[in-house]
């Protein structure tokens, strides 16, 4: 790693394929459907104690397909932190995107709305500060475009990810 983090820095973490299974071709859409990568919980406890915010940011359009509504997506969440829990770990926030991939929209990444709206509920976020781990080129974007450090969680090296991981626990055991 050529930079160190402490307590002032924030992780934001993409959602599928970087804390839970991806179904592709699918929406994570009900709990029952919600599945924890291995080792993402011990992880994100290990997380918690280096940085001093730890947040998901996640384009659903599921949402805006209608194929899921806000209130799953809020059940989900509630079930992540239930597993979490369980290792003493936490998300300090969740912030989504809910609109389609073709509509224009602030929140949806790579645009920068959901990183905005982070830092209005937690000020003290500094995204000079911050470390992006994602598992596709929007999320790599999001992190680029607000001056972030960039991890890619994927099985090849990305181009302008900053990082490439397998998986999150690899990076995190780096920290």
């Amino acid at each position: 790693m050529t930079f160190h983090v402490d307590r002032s820095w924030t992780l934001f973490l993409d959602r599928d394929g970087v804390i839970n299974h991806r179904l592709i071709g699918d929406y994570v859409k009900h709990r029952e459907e919600f599945e924890l990568l291995d080792g993402v919980a011990d992880s994100i406890a290990r997380a918690n104690q280096l940085f001093g915010r730890v947040v998901v940011v996640t384009n659903q359009q599921g949402i805006g397909k209608k194929i899921m509504t806000e209130r799953n997506l809020s059940e989900i969440h509630a079930y992540c932190d239930e597993l979490l829990k369980q290792a003493n770990a936490r998300i300090d926030g969740y912030y989504f995107a809910p609109g389609l991939a073709a509509d224009t929209n602030v929140l949806r990444k790579p645009n920068s709305g959901m990183a905005q709206l982070a830092k209005a509920e937690f000020p003290e976020i500094d995204f000079d500060k911050s470390v992006m781990v994602g598992d596709s080129n929007s999320d790599i974007e999001f992190g680029k475009r607000l001056g972030m450090k960039t991890v890619f969680i994927g099985g090849d090296q990305h181009e302008s990810a900053d990082f490439t991981f397998e998986k999150l626990k690899l990076f995190i055991d780096t920290l």
